[in-house]
């Protein structure tokens, strides 16, 4: 009923996995809290992970390019909760419109699909305003800001990996088949493997950086040397104060090294309820797709070097049916969206893509498409077993 599958994944990594270090086993140590960089880093990775976080942290100002319309003027003003590097409860908007053909049109003339909801006001003969979302969009989704805890490990998931857990999910008799996010690396020009975001529509975490430096606080960088034109009128950019691109990418890079430094989210304490309601979590199935362990690759990093770790994602795209987001982002349609790893899940104070559900019992319950089945076996649990199952997931 949908938990061979896992069992199958989770048993090919540990073999492979032999005596290379787990993340998290130090040596009885307590493990990094939230926000603090990865045990055992060198003197020049902790200065480079600080160097990063001062980054980060920095308020950026229209002299360094803020703008002409942006989300916010610090990364840290965004990703805050437990710590610096956590998310929020802040929604970001994103907008498009479906054709009569089924396609999705982002509205890019209008300035989709994300609004920036700030602008620096009056430059020359211009003046940005906040953007709005058009009377021509039939799609309007909020996007939850999301923690970065532990990303350098994604980072180091093998693509290989990934393919493997996609190609035993198609054998899962619950049908919760994954699909490899396929995007083009920006830094390449090739295809690559997306892992990052929503809808894993970016590669790497320094792609993923600079996306969010342009993206969310108007900064070009030479990955992304244009910049977005407020509500889709770009002739209005020739006011703009700092034209060009504003950043050499020496910030991106920072903020590249503060995440991949940051360290993934501490377990919190383990019961016997806890490992009950992990019993029942894998018995439901939901393991099938929040895939307890992976592995990195070779890394020159010794704390990210051939880890294994627990994020509780499978990092593929999934049908998730009515819970999805109706935005199309590469081959991620409006169904599709990426597994959210729960790592770190007890923390989070509003759940799923746009923040609807106050409760994980609530997250679990909203869920729908190739998840409805594991869903449905979970609403049929007595409440004494839900409330194993909710213990479990407030561990991790």
């Amino acid at each position: 009923m949908g938990r061979k599958v896992s069992i199958r994944i989770v048993g090919l990594v540990l073999a492979v996995v032999g005596a290379v270090a787990v993340v998290g086993n130090g040596g009885g140590s307590s493990p990094p809290d939230f926000g603090q960089p990865f045990a055992g880093l060198t003197a020049s990775e902790l200065q480079r992970f600080s160097d990063g976080q001062d980054e980060f942290k920095q308020v950026e100002t229209m002299e360094e390019g803020l703008g002409p319309v942006f989300n916010d003027m610090s990364c840290a003003n965004c990703h805050s909760s437990p710590a610096v590097g956590g998310g929020s409860t802040r929604l970001e908007t994103r907008f498009g419109a479906r054709l009569s053909n089924g396609t999705f049109d982002p509205l890019s003339q209008f300035g989709g699909s994300l609004i920036q909801e700030q602008g620096i006001g009056v430059a020359g003969a211009c003046e940005y305003l906040a953007e709005t979302v058009p009377p021509q969009a039939t799609i309007v989704a909020g996007r939850r800001t999301t923690p970065l805890f532990g990303l350098g490990l994604v980072d180091g998931i093998p693509d290989a990996l990934l393919r493997y857990i996609a190609y035993q999910q198609k054998s899962d008799p619950d049908n919760i088949a994954g699909k490899v996010s396929i995007v083009t690396n920006v830094e390449t020009g090739l295809p690559d493997v997306g892992k990052f975001g929503w809808k894993a529509q970016n590669a790497t975490l320094h792609v993923f950086a600079a996306d969010a430096y342009v993206n969310e606080m108007g900064v070009t960088s030479p990955m992304f040397p244009s910049e977005n034109c407020p509500q889709g009128d770009c002739a209005s950019l020739s006011c703009n104060p700092d034209p060009g691109v504003n950043d050499d990418g020496s910030g991106v890079q920072a903020f590249t090294d503060f995440m991949r430094f940051l360290a993934p989210p501490p377990r919190g304490p383990i019961s016997g309820s806890v490992l009950a309601g992990e019993y029942e979590f894998n018995k439901l199935g939901c393991a099938s797709c929040h895939v307890s362990t992976m592995r990195t690759g070779p890394s020159s990093t010794a704390a990210l070097n051939q880890v294994t770790f627990h994020p509780y994602s499978d990092f593929l795209l999934h049908d998730m049916g009515r819970l999805g987001d109706g935005i199309t982002q590469n081959q991620a349609t409006g169904r599709l969206m990426r597994t959210a790893p729960l790592w770190g899940v007890r923390k989070i104070e509003t759940l799923l893509h746009d923040g609807r559900a106050k409760t994980l019992t609530e997250a679990i319950l909203a869920h729908d498409g190739q998840a409805r089945t594991a869903r449905d076996r979970f609403a049929r649990l007595s409440s004494f077993d839900r409330a194993r199952v909710i213990a479990f997931l407030n561990s991790l």
